[in-house]
């Protein structure tokens, strides 16, 4: 059954991006479902030709790169081929940040089996990438425009897949072009299953760029 061509926001109103989208979370399903099946091997083997047939139809027209990073209709920077918060990447959950009023930002989250590294939990390094981009958007938010410099996460609980979870991020402090923000992944409950500190550093490219639109 064709899945209802929803009209992501990041779209713009675009009916191509929105189906494109609506592929993406197709494709994560498919991801799952080859993770979890146990179909006997007649069924893989005819469900592969099928998807073989489909990739060649996909890749009849393509780019050199993916989606680049653009304005959105609600004015915010978005990259919809992003590997964390692309609508249109099947790699991302993905990941929706909400950017708080007092500063922070939050995000719901449930990973899937794909994700699985420890049996029955979430790879680690799963985890590091979210955490990463979150406290990015967390410096981002906070009117810097920077790049990770270093990473460092303590792992508290396991992650489960499945299951809901809330991750967020803030900047603690500031020192010319080094900022440092720390973030969490959480149950419902409050109760931290990952924590993450991130040093951020401006380029001296960003930083002049920066300094000039403020003279201006």
């Amino acid at each position: 059954m064709m899945p209802e061509l929803a009209m992501p926001q990041e779209s713009g109103g675009d009916p191509r991006l929105a189906a494109l989208a609506v592929l993406a979370q197709q494709t994560r399903d498919l991801l799952d479902a080859v993770v979890l099946t146990d179909v006997p091997e007649q069924e893989l083997t005819a469900v592969t030709a099928e998807l073989v047939a489909l990739t060649e139809r996909l890749e009849a027209a393509r780019r050199t790169a993916p989606l680049p990073p653009g304005i959105g209709p609600d004015s915010r920077y978005r990259q919809l081929g992003n590997a964390v918060v692309g609508a249109c990447n099947p790699h991302a959950l993905p990941l929706v940040v909400e950017r708080r009023a007092e500063g922070g930002v939050r995000a719901e989250l449930a990973f899937r089996p794909a994700h699985e590294g420890p049996p029955g939990f979430v790879h680690g390094g799963v985890s590091a990438m979210i955490l990463d981009h979150l406290l990015g958007e967390a410096v981002a938010w906070a009117g810097k425009a920077a790049m990770t410099g270093t990473l460092s996460l303590k792992y508290r609980r396991p992650l489960p897949f499945g299951e809901p979870l809330v991750a967020s991020a803030a900047v603690s402090r500031s020192e010319g072009r080094k900022t440092w923000a720390d973030g969490v992944i959480a149950a419902p409950d409050g109760t931290v299953l990952v924590q993450a500190t991130g040093l951020f550093i401006t380029p001296v490219q960003w930083a002049a760029a920066l300094e000039e639109g403020a003279a201006g």
